[in-house]
Formats: structure tokens, C-alpha cells, sequence
């Protein structure tokens, strides 16, 4: 596409702000062909703002997100807060406060060494004081400083009233995070959340609620709480020179699979997911797999290249024929494929889409992903927007709409 066109699309499809969805798992009572792909806003609007603010995940929602992603971590005093680990060194501004200096420690988390602040140390009066730094050092900075932590509360009272607002559900999709760390503190996070949801009356089949963890005991014990859907990540350390992924801790294996001591759980990683038996293993307790993308498409080195990151390798198949078509095999288990994160910067683009993110999720919804996590929502609106004028040039009625205004919330548009 040329840069021209892309602009114009993403220009529509801020415009536009949402092609309509309601956020589902998934649709089962159309056919894939016609199954959209959700969008989800990862960590908010990770690509412009500091992450797990609520700014962020408006403007997540104002460029079309159908669900907002809140990671979840516990504070002293018991309260579920969006912060995307325990420690809170490099996303707030924590390191430069005084006050709190003392409180600096390390802990194993999963079984590695960690230095920082830790949420399990301060209460929630104590953490609204703090406020949100941006993460990634080539990422807009000007708003470190600004925003404060929230939540979950919060948060679900955001995606209400901006359901109501935007007239189309607003979903969430919190990730439980490292379960078995807080359980060994103290602090479980199953029952805080389902009493959360239970309070916002979402603790229901039918909730826009989406509930993911990398670790599969926690998923269990979720199963046998609530009817909220479920949905097991899959993790990986790095990809190999072959393609093939690899498996070092603490990205080997769920830590709780680890902590059991277990040895036919030690033998396994988290590749075990994406076979056929692991996918039968994980409908049992769960509704979906949320994969590294590198699970679903792989990449190799250019030989040569002095192209920054992901810029320097090609996409290929994954190289493991048990681990190919993991969205077809998925698909027949009866499970969604949800898969992340999709990021907007040359660096984090394989070589293929020459610089330009909508390629690829183009060539993810054309596999048929049925969500993708993006730090950039505009930009996998934009191209979901591509994507269903690619398979039918009559919807471009859905966007441009007619005498009595847009067409978007018309049944055939759905």
C-alpha cells in the first residue's frame, strides 16, 4: 500500500472511530469467512500514552477498540490495580519519590531475582500518588509524570460509560498476573477479581469480560468460579536462528506448572499448548489460546542484514509441522485465537511488511486470527476496515452510509 493510502485509511478509520462488534469470544452462529477480528486495546493505547492509565484506554476506545486490556496485580491492602507487573520501577514514577525510597527490595518473581517497588508494599492511597511513566524509551515521553494508576474498579466503570457513549459494548480483558507469586504473599488474585466482577454485575456467561493468564492452574481454578470465558496464553523466550522458538525461564513453562515440582509438568514448556493435545487439554478449562504471533507466523534472520530488530528477519512458517496451522487446529478444538502484540514501529516489523504494520495484520486476519492485541488500535482498525473491503466491496455502504447517516450500527453491518 502506498504510504498515501494508508494515511487515508487510518485518517477513516479514526474518523469512523469503530467498525461495530459486539465483544465477543467468538461468533457461533456465523461462518469463519464472515467472523471479524476483535481488537484489542493492549495495555490502553500503549503506541501514544503511558501504559494502564485510564486516558489510555479511552483513547484506545475512542480509536475503535472493542475491548480495553487491564494486566492485574494486587496492592498491600488488597485492591486490584492495572499495572502490567508487581513492580512499578519502570512504568511510574516511584524511583524518583522520596518517600518511598526505602521500600526498594528484591524479590523472586517466577523464580527470578527482581529489583524494585513492589505494589504488595503499598496501599492504594499510597499508589494514587504515583503517576505513570512511558516504558519504552522511543515512545512519546511527554506525558511521564501526569497520569495516575487505576483500578480495576475503575476501569470497568470506564468501559461502561463508554459503551453507553460510544452506543457499541466496550469489553475488558484482564490478565491475571503472575498468580502463584501472589498467592505465595498473600495475596490471591481469583477471588478479588470474580468479587469485582461479581460487583459490576459482569460476573456472568455473557459479560463483556475476557479473563487470560499464562499460568494454567490459576485458568482451573477461574473454570470452577465463574462462567466468564477464559483464555490460555502461550509464551515462548526468543526465536531461534532456524526459526524455532525457544524456552528459557522464566518463559520456558507456567510458573505454576514450575513451583509444582511436578515431573510431567517439568517436562513440558509452553510449546506443549499449541499441539494437538495441549489444545485439547486447554478446552477443557478454557474457551481460547492467546499465542505469541511467532507461534503463528515465525521469522529467520536475513542473511546480511543491518536492519534494526525484527526488521533484520523474514517471516516463515513455523519449522515444527506439529506446530503449523495453529489457528485451523485450534479452530476444529473449538477454541478462538487471540494473539499478540501488534506494534506499529519499523523495528518490531518483520522485513516482509516493508515498514508498514497494516500488512501485517492483513496477512493475520487473512489466516483467520479472531483477535489481535495492538499497542497502535487505530492502526488494526484500520486495517480490519482493508480487510472487509478486501472480502466484500459492498462494505464500504457500512462506512459511508446514506441519507439518514453511517450505516455502522445497521444489522448488515454487523
Amino acid at each position: 500500500m502506498k504510504p498515501a493510502t494508508l494515511a487515508r485509511a487510518l485518517a477513516l478509520a479514526t474518523a469512523v472511530l469503530t467498525v461495530p462488534i459486539t465483544p465477543a469470544l467468538a461468533d457461533s452462529d456465523r461462518d469463519d469467512d464472515a467472523r471479524r477480528p476483535l481488537v484489542i486495546g493492549h495495555r490502553g493505547a500503549h503506541g501514544y500514552l503511558p501504559a494502564h492509565t485510564l486516558e489510555g484506554y479511552a483513547l484506545a476506545i475512542e480509536l475503535g477498540a472493542d475491548y480495553i486490556e487491564p494486566d492485574l496485580v494486587a496492592t498491600k491492602d488488597g485492591h486490584l490495580i492495572a499495572s502490567h507487573e508487581p513492580n512499578l520501577i519502570g512504568t511510574t514514577d516511584v524511583a524518583s519519590r522520596p518517600e518511598f525510597a526505602g521500600r526498594k527490595k528484591t524479590v523472586k518473581v517466577d523464580g527470578v531475582d527482581d529489583t524494585g517497588f513492589f505494589a504488595s508494599d503499598f496501599t492504594l492511597a499510597e499508589i494514587k500518588t504515583l503517576r505513570r511513566v512511558q516504558d519504552f524509551a522511543d515512545r512519546p515521553q511527554q506525558f511521564n509524570g501526569k497520569l495516575q494508576v487505576p483500578t480495576l474498579e475503575e476501569v470497568i466503570e470506564l468501559a461502561k460509560r463508554k459503551s453507553v457513549e460510544k452506543g457499541r459494548a466496550i469489553g475488558i480483558y484482564p490478565e491475571t498476573k503472575h498468580p502463584t507469586y501472589h498467592k505465595s504473599i498473600g495475596l490471591p488474585l481469583e477471588k478479588r477479581l470474580i468479587a469485582v466482577l461479581a460487583a459490576a454485575g459482569w460476573n456472568r456467561r455473557d459479560a463483556p469480560v475476557i479473563i487470560q493468564s499464562f499460568e494454567q492452574s490459576n485458568l482451573k481454578e477461574l473454570n470452577k468460579m465463574t462462567p466468564i470465558r477464559l483464555v490460555q496464553l502461550v509464551d515462548a523466550d526468543d526465536v531461534g536462528p532456524d526459526g524455532g522458538l525457544t524456552y528459557a525461564p522464566p518463559f520456558d513453562r507456567p510458573y505454576d506448572w514450575t513451583a509444582s515440582g511436578k515431573p510431567e509438568l517439568l517436562a513440558r514448556n509452553f510449546g506443549f499448548f499449541v499441539t494437538d493435545e495441549g489444545l485439547r487439554e486447554i478446552k477443557t478449562y478454557a474457551d481460547g489460546i492467546g499465542p505469541w504471533k511467532r507461534y503463528i507466523v515465525g521469522s529467520v534472520p536475513i542473511p546480511g542484514s543491518t536492519a534494526p530488530g525484527e526488521a533484520s528477519r523474514k517471516a516463515v512458517p513455523p519449522p515444527d509441522p506439529a506446530k503449523q496451522d495453529l489457528i485451523k487446529r485450534a479452530h476444529k478444538q473449538g477454541l478462538v485465537v487471540h494473539t499478540w502484540t501488534f506494534r506499529n514501529e519499523q523495528k518490531r516489523l518483520l522485513a516482509d511488511y516493508a515498514g508498514n504494520p497494516v500488512d501485517e495484520y492483513l496477512q493475520f486476519y487473512r489466516l483467520g486470527i479472531d483477535g489481535v492485541f495492538s499497542d497502535f488500535t487505530d492502526t488494526a482498525v484500520a486495517a480490519r476496515i482493508l480487510f472487509d473491503l478486501e472480502r466484500d466491496p459492498d462494505a464500504g455502504r457500512c462506512l459511508i452510509g446514506d441519507r439518514d447517516g453511517p450505516r455502522r450500527h445497521h444489522p448488515d453491518c454487523d
